[in-house]
């Protein structure tokens, strides 16, 4: 079966990226069908507002640009948009937001489900029209071919942004089948995670601690230094600090030198820290003395005997507090990550966001070769690529008609 009238632009992709992308083109007046393979649309992006839904971080443009990493025209794109842009996007589907004190910027409802919900109705008031189980399978010529609960259909489009995704998360769409696809035609750079956990081969005292926040700790993994809080899982590391290290974390993996150290009462300077440790002990033991002393209890206390039995003499323990080594056996996998990298790179594609190998295919979002933290940046980068492709394919569209 096919669809008789030819739609402008198709969009296949339900994420944050594509749903940017249907509405662009739909404000630029381009008849526009969606197309997702799940039986409902925005999954990861639900997901992401689990636990507060980050649009995007209050700073300078160009400081929050400074923190993507991206090349050509996903660089430019970012451009075009700003946080404030993000806010008022979404305050214009009735969600009012606020700026957290690191700058996070959530909606109050602190959920992505009232933000999908108005934006899928803002989107079908513009005409949009949305299709569920449809699963992208190629071309039948010219026609893009779906796998669909009535059996194959096929749509003529004049445009087509493809917003798939990257490759974590695959039980929410983001498979990446898409890249062995696209990789006849164009070049496709392998995924790797990125914000992703670091595998650790804990000894079995750290088993009451699985699951436990390790707070104000600072972390250094190859040249890099930062302060933040993680999470110990059964499997290693996780959480803000953690995936703030991805770039490193991937490249000491891969050379086999993957050196996580932790100053676990960062505070506190050596000199500092031997004082108080070389105060009488009396016939407490050396984990209570500690404890009294510089206040390492629970997982930290775990931590600091991870690297092995601890010294007696008080320097020597307060040089173990500042430097636990932590050995990196592996990244966590990659259908686990927050995100991925790799993709199709900027030099596949043209400054509108157009596959230089198959004019009329536009790409955004995740697929694309990029990176960037948590902290609303991922978000924000994915809107920024899907309005720009859905302005672009309108555009496209209207010069082919």
């Amino acid at each position: 079966m096919s669809m008789s009238t030819p739609i402008d632009v198709c969009v296949i992709g339900s994420g944050p990226a594509g749903l940017a992308a249907a509405e662009a083109a739909a404000a630029a007046g381009a008849r526009v069908l969606v197309a997702e393979q799940k039986p409902s649309f925005g999954r990861k992006f639900l997901m992401a507002g689990k636990s507060g839904l980050n649009l995007t971080k209050a700073e300078p443009p160009e400081v929050f640009r400074g923190r993507v990493d991206a090349a050509g025209p996903v660089a430019a794109a970012l451009r075009a948009v700003s946080p404030e842009t993000v806010c008022d996007w979404a305050e214009g589907l009735g969600q009012p937001v606020f700026t957290g004190s690191s700058g996070r910027v959530f909606p109050k409802a602190m959920k992505a489900s009232p933000l999908l919900r108005a934006w899928l109705v803002r989107l079908s008031e513009a005409g949009v029209e949305m299709r569920a189980r449809w699963r992208w399978t190629g071309w039948q010529g010219d026609a893009l071919s779906f796998d669909t609960p009535e059996g194959v259909q096929t749509v003529t489009a004049r445009a087509t942004v493809l917003a798939l995704g990257g490759a974590s998360w695959a039980r929410l769409g983001s498979d990446g089948a898409w890249a062995e696809r696209l990789g006849e035609i164009t070049t496709v750079t392998p995924f790797q995670p990125s914000n992703m956990g670091l595998q650790i081969r804990w000894s079995a005292h750290m088993q009451p601690h699985h699951g436990a926040p390790v707070k104000s700790v600072g972390l250094r993994l190859s040249k890099t230094r930062l302060r933040g809080e993680f999470v110990v899982s059964a499997t290693g590391v996780e959480g803000s600090a953690i995936y703030a290290l991805s770039a490193e974390a991937r490249a000491a993996v891969a050379t086999g030198d993957a050196l996580l150290r932790l100053d676990l009462a960062p505070d506190l300077d050596p000199e500092a820290l031997t004082r108080r440790l070389s105060r009488p002990r009396g016939k407490a033991s050396l984990s209570n003395h500690i404890r009294k002393t510089v206040g390492i209890t629970g997982v930290k206390a775990a931590l600091l005997r991870e690297a092995g039995p601890l010294p007696d003499a008080p320097g020597d323990i307060a040089g173990r507090i500042k430097d636990v080594p932590l050995h990196v056996s592996g990244l966590a996998p990659m259908d686990k990550a927050i995100s991925t990298i790799g993709g199709i790179g900027p030099g596949a594609l043209d400054d509108t966001l157009m596959l230089r190998a198959r004019p009329g295919l536009f790409c955004a979002g995740e697929m694309l070769d990029w990176d960037a933290p948590t902290g609303g940046y991922l978000i924000t980068t994915c809107l920024a690529t899907g309005w720009h492709a859905g302005r672009e394919a309108a555009g496209w569209a209207a010069g082919r008609e």
